[in-house]
């Protein structure tokens, strides 16, 4: 299939997505300190943002032609991002979310606008720039947050 790399770089995206839903999600269970009810609010405005946008990226997988990854086993295989394994602190949440929010940033620019523009697949480059926007707001958002420290 001609598109197999970007399919490949959508999976590969939704995989991550998936994987900050759940990171998110512990977060947001778990958050503790003197800012836990700021941050407990900010941890479920992200995981709605991402179950939202994983949708899109799926359903965008199906329209070029491709099938999206639909089990957690997978999504871990093909995920360059980790899921949080440990009762972190406030802080250090922050930091963790803050690099895996730049690091989805940087696999767009750097991997995901290439393939869709040697696809000449302007819909899929369009998700993108939306997406890499909303990364973007919240990489600020945690920059913000840890100057305040």
């Amino acid at each position: 299939m001609e598109n197999q790399s970007l399919i490949n770089f959508l999976n590969q995206l939704l995989s991550n997505q998936f994987v900050m839903y759940v990171k998110l999600h512990r977060y947001h269970w778990f958050v503790q300190g003197r800012h836990f009810y700021q941050l407990h609010a900010l941890f479920e405005e992200m995981y709605t943002k991402f179950a939202e946008d994983l949708d899109a990226v799926a359903e965008r997988i199906l329209m070029i032609d491709g099938k999206p990854l639909a089990t957690m086993s997978k999504y871990l295989k093909e995920a360059t991002l980790v899921e949080a394994n440990a009762d972190d602190k406030e802080d250090e949440m922050i930091d963790q979310l803050h690099e895996d929010y730049k690091q989805l940033a940087s696999e767009i620019r750097e991997q995901g606008f290439k393939l869709a523009d040697e696809r000449q697949d302007e819909p899929t480059k369009d998700l993108l720039i939306t997406l890499l926007g909303s990364y973007e707001k919240f990489i600020w958002m945690l920059s913000a947050y840890r100057a305040y420290k």
